[in-house]
């Protein structure tokens, strides 16, 4: 009996072995525009990744969020918005609505995607998958609020997670140190 155990265990973690590891790369996400789009294409680039809302205390965020857009885009970072109304419906808007309002009031260039869900039981796979990278204030690993910033390496590695507060310049010399 213990020799067959031994063998299911071994088969197992023969199978386990070829199994590769989601990572960033694995997700879909859909653009402000309604396309599909890959994360891959954003493989070798540093991402900073970010959950936002047009009527939120921390809105003024998307200019520092512009900044840094204008400042690192040249050297490899990429700005990802997602547009997410969970947090007392905040983004209350449509996509071609949000994406005339950060235009106009605050120059944004940067990715913006279809409002997702960051929370629950629909969240989006990409939140769930970065929430599960790094987690946040005691373990936790729900968002707690809009403007939840995700660090990510060129190698796709979900390597920081800073809070709503956190400042767009706040998060410059991270970029930095991996551009």
């Amino acid at each position: 009996m213990l020799k067959i155990w031994l063998i299911m265990i071994a088969f197992t973690q023969f199978m386990m072995a070829g199994e590769k590891k989601m990572d960033i790369y694995d997700f879909n996400v859909t653009t402000i525009e309604g396309k599909e789009k890959s994360m891959s294409e954003y493989r070798g680039k540093v991402l900073l990744i970010v959950n936002v809302a047009s009527k939120c205390g921390f809105t003024p965020q998307y200019a520092g969020l512009e900044k840094l857009h204008e400042s690192y885009h040249d050297k490899g970072l990429r700005v990802l918005g997602f547009p997410c109304n969970q947090f007392r419906e905040q983004e209350p808007a449509d996509e071609k609505a949000i994406q005339n309002f950060c235009t106009v009031n605050f120059g944004v260039k940067f990715d913006m995607f279809s409002k997702l869900e960051v929370n629950g039981d629909d969240a989006h796979p990409l939140y769930k998958y970065l929430k599960s990278e790094q987690t946040g204030f005691l373990g936790t690993e729900s968002i707690k609020w809009n403007f939840t910033k995700f660090l990510v390496d060129r190698e796709g590695r979900v390597v920081k997670r800073f809070g709503s507060t956190t400042k767009p310049e706040e998060i410059a010399g991270d970029i930095e140190k991996l551009l």
